[in-house]
């Protein structure tokens, strides 16, 4: 049997690796990491968005190759159905997928001014207004997704899809010291709580490779 493995980039920096490897780890898909050098010319093209496509992750299963983190998660959910990475009410599941959706494809202007550097530490960092309105934004869903299901996950007791593709807002949110709502604050503690957080922050942390453009605060 191919071993199953998931390919990603910096667990500093990146992203879409820290959601695609979330996805793996909700879904109890044992596996392999392949680790892409974040050094490396595409890797970091990719890191600074400034790549016309993004191929990392990707999850290689059963002679399957899938990339882009929302077939990965809609992959994962046929493959690993008693994970339930989607909820089993019809229309939960239409609400995951459209502020999964949303996550996947919005949110620019965080994106570029806020982005993601578990190792950083910016207490007066100060939020323009674009990014600022992507916040409201943010914080809007979880509380509409909190009150509507109960928490205390986004869909309820059970971990989803959404809680992957939100899970990296949650580091810029403390990176950049933004200051949220009870609700909100209480969401972002609780993600970053989880034993899969932990184990991928920790990692983070003694990366050894330093991108200069997203250590500076600007």
């Amino acid at each position: 049997m191919v071993p199953t493995t998931l390919t990603i980039t910096s667990k500093n920096y990146s992203s879409w690796s820290l959601r695609g490897w979330l996805l793996v780890r909700f879904a109890g898909l044992p596996f392999a990491e392949h680790v892409l050098p974040p050094d490396d010319p595409s890797t970091r093209a990719e890191i600074l968005l400034l790549s016309s496509s993004i191929l990392v992750p990707c999850l290689s299963h059963e002679g399957v190759r899938v990339w882009d983190t929302l077939a990965i998660a809609e992959y994962l959910n046929e493959v690993c159905p008693d994970a339930h990475l989607l909820p089993a009410d019809r229309a939960a599941r239409a609400h995951c997928r459209a502020i999964s959706g949303e996550m996947h494809s919005g949110f620019s202007a965080l994106r570029s001014s806020l982005p993601m550097n578990l190792r950083g530490n910016f207490p007066d960092f100060k939020v323009w207004s674009r990014a600022q309105a992507d916040i409201d934004r943010i914080c809007a869903i979880w509380r509409e997704c909190l009150d509507a299901y109960g928490g205390p996950f986004l869909f309820g007791a059970q971990r989803t899809i959404a809680d992957a593709m939100y899970a990296p807002v949650c580091t810029r949110f403390t990176t950049y010291h933004v200051k949220l709502d009870a609700v909100c604050q209480s969401y972002v503690d609780r993600i970053l709580a989880m034993p899969d957080m932990k184990d991928w922050i920790k990692a983070a942390k003694s990366e050894p490779i330093d991108i200069d453009e997203l250590d500076v605060e600007f």
